[in-house]
């Protein structure tokens, strides 16, 4: 009879014991700290290519258009022929239209070989053009005139870029590695895109926060050579369409998430 006194004494300290290790495999299961396809972004609870807060689902249509605008690695440098660049390749992936609009060695700072900075490249954009999503790429090529005068000419180039083209998704690419390690520059570059872009509420891909290019691949991926200049071989403009298109796959995928403050949209 005591005996059975003290069993029933100590069921609730049992059962707080099992609640305790159900709420811990659950955490375990969401984290999936032993996956080794996670990102360090993934497992510190956000996601590189993850929605940014207060936007809708990305919504890409087959047949769309859509602009993919930035420097010389969307101009199609170093593959074998221009054409076999990532941006083009982008129209299979994705079953829409591209429009390429690559510059190289442009910048948002830095005019390019072929045309003038971001900001004035897209004020000679096509109002016509009307497309559907709009890409905005890079770029490297403003490392070395980082940070003078750069969130300004930002913010200019993209208020343009939506007020010509007002209807359109845009999803802002970052910086891609040319060289690793990451150079200090080129890293807070994609700091301050991410920042600019989540305070427009855009979704933000970053090569470098997902680690498109390690040293495992970056053989695979750039071409050393000295016509190339480290740029992204055929094969790696092949690779980087599946990454982006595998990155705006998953935008289509993702849910509505209410900026902080505001309450969830209804169905």
């Amino acid at each position: 009879m005591h005996a059975h006194g003290r069993f029933r004494a100590r069921r609730p300290w049992l059962l707080v014991g099992a609640a305790l290790v159900v709420a811990v495999l659950c955490a375990l299961l969401a984290t999936r700290p032993w996956d080794p396809l996670q990102t360090p972004a993934d497992a510190s609870g956000g996601k590189a290519a993850a929605q940014a807060s207060g936007s809708a689902p990305l919504v890409l249509r087959p047949g769309e258009r859509v602009l993919v605008f930035g420097d010389s690695w969307v101009y199609g440098s170093a593959a074998i022929r221009p054409t076999l660049g990532f941006a083009y390749l982008l129209a299979d992936k994705l079953d829409v239209h591209t429009i390429v609009a690559g510059v190289r060695g442009s910048g948002y700072l830095k005019p390019g070989i072929d045309g003038p900075a971001y900001g004035a490249r897209i004020a000679a954009l096509d109002p016509s053009l009307d497309p559907e999503l709009i890409i905005v790429e890079g770029s490297i090529n403003d490392r070395h005139r980082y940070p003078t005068g750069y969130r300004a000419a930002v913010t200019s180039a993209w208020n343009a870029l939506a007020a010509k083209y007002p209807k359109a998704q845009i999803v802002i690419l970052g910086p891609a590695p040319q060289v690793l390690p990451v150079e200090p520059a080129t890293a807070k570059i994609d700091t301050t895109l991410r920042e600019l872009a989540a305070a427009r509420s855009w979704p933000y891909l970053s090569p470098i926060a997902e680690k498109w290019i390690t040293p495992a691949n970056y053989l695979d991926v750039i071409d050393t050579s000295r016509t190339a200049s480290n740029h992204p071989s055929t094969a790696g403009h092949a690779y980087l369409a599946d990454r982006v298109a595998a990155d705006l796959r998953k935008l289509e995928r993702a849910p509505v998430v209410a900026a902080e403050g505001s309450p969830s949209p209804t169905p």
